[in-house]
């Protein structure tokens, strides 16, 4: 079937649909990522990730750009290590970060990567990025490619030739990875000044998160093709964000899309402002990202005399609470038995014949309250049965009286 043609300036393309069974089936929803998160995965490849790490957290340490860090086995079979380094931005705001370095890989040896910081208030893109807390900004140091394989950070990554390469790629890099990917289409061939990546013009927090792919000034139809699954579409000669919870087919949303991007070496202020708007806007949590938002959380080593305290001191408001709620508890189990047992003794004392049996009612929540109501009154009416004088009749008292009209 043919989707609707694309509008613009060029020649109408029909759009080729893909009826799927993937495409009618809806993706789980994941949580939304908290403003005060930073969030990158990647990929390091060869050997000596671990000693780079090290190397790069002492110097931070002795420079007193970093508070502390910290180094212990990660959690899980498929985790080498785990690192965890704070440092202060902006003065007086405390940044926790973890950096959780995967088991090297038996065939290429790379070792894949995932980084989480979280800030004492909503993350401000300018602020160091977390990125070069553990990896050296050395180019040679090869940390920064994505977990999709060829792709870079800090590099401009040519799309595929192919189109089904290209269409796949695209998928992945908006359902698998945790990165913004950038689609930048060519309009003309770019000299050297306009093969200048975008990252290093970008600001710091988000020049490590950022993939730029570049489209080739022939592969505009193509590229809008693979786009079309995933809600988006790139302007000739114009840049796109690609969603990261992408819409239905078709369903196109220009919010994060650039007319035009002149690459002349000039730089692409409406890109970058549109870059940065949309690391700033609130996302879903890519797969995997709330376990480990969590285990930062949660399973923080890297903590101060104070904040060992303040835990502790919650400990114990939190023991406080539950044994006041347990003593509440027993307290008014012991109360709803003396109940019952009085009114059972009562019960018994009156001789009353056992009540016809009722249906059974429509079982509701438990309440001490629903409990102790019934036997208060059962309590009662037993007494005012032994109470002397009483004008009830006795249980099993059938004698007429002298206006009985069976007499």
């Amino acid at each position: 079937m043919l989707g609707p043609y694309w509008e613009g300036d060029l020649v109408p393309v029909p759009v080729l649909v893909p009826q799927s069974a993937s495409m009618t089936k809806s993706s789980p929803a994941h949580p939304t990522a908290p403003d005060t998160v930073w969030l990158a995965r990647g990929r390091h490849l060869g050997t000596g990730a671990e000693d780079a790490v090290r190397q790069r957290l002492r110097e931070l340490k002795s420079s007193e750009v970093i508070q502390d860090h910290l180094e212990f086995e990660g959690p899980g079979e498929h985790t080498g290590r785990a690192f965890e380094a704070r440092w202060l931005v902006a003065d007086d705001i405390v940044v926790r970060a973890r950096l959780n370095l995967g088991a090297y890989e038996d065939r290429s040896g790379a070792q894949e990567w995932a980084l989480v910081a979280e800030a004492d208030r909503r993350w401000d893109v300018d602020w160091l990025s977390p990125a070069t807390v553990f990896w050296p900004e050395d180019a040679e140091v090869p940390w920064d490619h994505d977990t999709l394989p060829g792709l870079r950070f800090r590099e401009i990554n040519p799309l595929p030739t192919d189109d089904r390469a290209l269409r796949r790629l695209l998928r992945d890099c908006a359902r698998r990875s945790w990165s913004v990917h950038v689609i930048v289409h060519e309009a003309m061939s770019t000299d050297e000044l306009g093969r200048r990546p975008l990252a290093p013009l970008l600001p710091p927090s988000l020049r490590h998160r950022i993939v730029e792919h570049r489209a080739a000034p022939d592969q505009f139809q193509v590229v809008n093709w693979a786009l079309y699954d995933l809600g988006a579409r790139v302007p000739r000669g114009g840049a796109v964000v690609l969603p990261a919870a992408p819409a239905d087919p078709g369903v196109g949303d220009d919010a994060f899309s650039v007319r035009s991007v002149f690459l002349d070496g000039s730089r692409p202020t409406e890109l970058i402002d549109t870059v940065r708007r949309y690391a700033e806007s609130p996302r879903p949590l890519p797969e995997g990202a709330e376990e480990a938002l969590a285990e930062l959380r949660e399973q923080w080593h890297l903590t101060t005399l104070e904040e060992e305290l303040a835990q502790a001191r919650g400990q114990v408001a939190a023991y406080e609470e539950a044994l006041e709620a347990m003593t509440k508890s027993r307290d008014l189990y012991k109360e709803a038995a003396e109940l019952a047992h009085q009114a059972l003794a009562d019960y018994r004392e009156s001789g009353a014949q056992p009540a016809t049996r009722r249906e059974p009612r429509k079982r509701e929540g438990f309440s001490f309250r629903n409990l102790t109501k019934p036997l208060e009154r059962i309590r009662d009416n037993a007494k005012l049965l032994r109470a002397p004088g009483s004008d009830a009749p006795a249980s099993g008292d059938t004698k007429p009286g002298p206006e009985d009209p069976g007499r």
